[in-house]
């Protein structure tokens, strides 16, 4: 019997930290990149799938922009980067499960749109920012998409038209992250959302205050990505004022020496970490994932 009672004991012991540990899990928000959803099974909805795995009682919330999966598709391609931007801050601030922090996961241009949201929306507090594939410097270069996507040939044409004419900038999503080495001044002067959130024209300090509240911003590059350009642009570095062949690092960019964004001083604490994959664009595995991101950053 006493050993009965032990055993019982026990068992209750372990469930009460299984339930602690349930109720503790950090909340984790996802958004997908260009010409994917929130919950594509092949992508987004395996994600989710295994953090929920991984990670003990974990609410997981994969952003939706639009009332549908169709229109979250469209939307990655057609809304405004900064009303997306706005739409995702009131959907974090309405969400109690995020009430007390959470943690961001973006994929490609998910990357540099939860990046905004971190400088430009504080509450909840985002704690970790992984960026997996993620264009901080933005792209100079027309991405390929998935399938023979009538979308996707339409933004073709209008960046080739012409990325910083208004009605592109205002909408077509790769537009406002569309960075031309070779005019860096219109650049500059027309993006209404990279040059912004970059701090290219004017220093707006909360967004460096904000993003410095990250306990960890981590960035994933893939090594034989065929899909951005230049993929240096993941790590935060990108092509030479001039040039479409040579690039430079974070530390060498004004970004980083002028600390425009607080990302030095981050560097200096150890807040800033860069990984890589040897794959192209989003070719990443569960073990890699599991490894290098949930193990680390996550739990």
């Amino acid at each position: 019997m006493k050993k009965l009672w032990n055993t019982l004991c026990l068992l209750i012991i372990v469930s009460t930290i299984y339930k602690v540990e349930s109720k503790d899990a950090t909340p984790i928000v996802l958004w997908h990149g260009m010409g994917d959803s929130c919950c594509n099974p092949l992508s987004m909805g395996s994600i989710k799938s295994l953090l929920e795995k991984q990670i003990t009682g974990v609410y997981v919330r994969s952003l939706e922009i639009g009332s549908n999966v169709i229109e979250d598709t469209e939307n990655g391609f057609l809304m405004n980067a900064n009303d997306q931007v706005d739409l995702v801050c009131k959907k974090l601030k309405s969400d109690k499960k995020l009430e007390n922090g959470y943690n961001a996961m973006g994929f490609s241009q998910g990357g540099q749109f939860l990046r905004a949201i971190a400088q430009r929306c504080p509450t909840p507090p985002m704690k970790n920012l992984i960026s997996i594939g993620g264009q901080h410097q933005g792209v100079y270069g027309i991405p390929h998409c998935p399938g023979k996507s009538s979308i996707c040939n339409y933004v073709r044409k209008m960046l080739n038209y012409g990325a910083y004419v208004s009605f592109i900038q205002n909408h077509i999503t790769q537009a406002e992250y569309w960075h031309d080495p070779l005019n860096e001044d219109e650049y500059k002067k027309y993006s209404i959302f990279l040059a912004d959130i970059n701090q290219e024209r004017k220093i707006n300090e909360s967004y460096k205050e904000n993003l410095q509240k990250l306990n960890n911003f981590v960035m994933v590059m893939f090594n034989k990505d065929t899909m951005v350009q230049p993929k240096i642009s993941e790590w935060f570095g990108f092509y030479k004022r001039g040039s479409v062949n040579e690039t430079f690092t974070l530390k060498e960019s004004d970004i980083y020496i002028q600390d425009k964004l607080g990302l030095k001083e981050m560097d200096n604490k150890g807040q800033l970490h860069f990984l890589s994959v040897e794959d192209d664009h989003l070719r990443i595995s569960d073990t890699w994932l599991i490894n290098n991101i949930i193990d680390k950053f996550l739990i």
